[in-house]
């Protein structure tokens, strides 16, 4: 099993910065998304991660995600996978939560009314729920159907999205999916799920600490 599994979300994206809900639409980071990325990667490159030489490193195939990955200096080792694209929200892509809410349905919440053409959470959870087997399963098993390698008792670094990356939190502590909603997750924070007597726990959580020079 993973020893740790750090969870990085992309840097800024103008729709990230206004709330838009950014599923599959591959919006580059902005300047200051950039900017977040190469100060997360300095914090990784120091003690006490030191690089994490021995970590495996995942991320989403969207483009906000692997530039945050290059940015932080993980890029030449990092594998796609596609369980972490964020999720589908059909057609409520590109809107903010007031506007659907003033428009479309009073009262809307995501995570309990979903979206309309897109995936349903259960299908985002069950994503999740099939990379974190292959990742507590099969450690030190090379599959022969894929790139994707894994070592016993390593690091794993996972690049995404903020929708995803919570739900997924949600399901390593073996929560219903819509628990994430309790999950906030800012850009470019830096979240650690690790175990607490054999039991999956969460032991960072949505920290932006090495951004805090980029806000003086």
């Amino acid at each position: 099993m993973p020893a740790r599994i750090l969870l990085v979300r992309h840097g800024e994206t103008d729709w990230s910065a206004t709330g838009r809900h950014t599923g599959r639409t591959d919006i580059p980071l902005t300047e200051e998304g950039r900017a977040m990325a190469l100060a997360l990667g300095e914090r990784l490159a120091a003690a006490p991660w030191n690089g994490l030489p021995d970590a495996l490193v995942y991320t989403s195939p969207l483009g906000r995600a692997k530039e945050t990955c290059e940015l932080a200096g993980f890029g030449d080792r990092a594998v796609e996978r596609p369980e972490l694209l964020e999720w589908d929200y059909g057609r409520y892509e590109g809107r903010t939560g007031a506007d659907i809410r003033a428009t479309d349905e009073p009262g809307w919440l995501i995570w309990r009314d979903g979206v309309p053409g897109g995936e349903k959470l259960s299908d985002v959870a069950a994503r999740v729920d099939a990379l974190l087997a292959d990742l507590n399963t099969r450690h030190g098993v090379p599959d022969p159907d894929t790139t994707v390698m894994h070592c016993a008792d390593c690091d794993v670094v996972l690049f995404a999205h903020g929708h995803l990356l919570r739900i997924l939190t949600a399901r390593w502590l073996g929560l219903p999916p819509e628990y994430a909603q309790r999950f906030k997750l800012g850009t470019a924070a830096l979240c650690v799920l690790s175990w607490e007597y054999g039991a999956p726990a969460v032991e960072l959580w949505n920290d932006q600490g090495h951004l805090e020079t980029l806000r003086r």
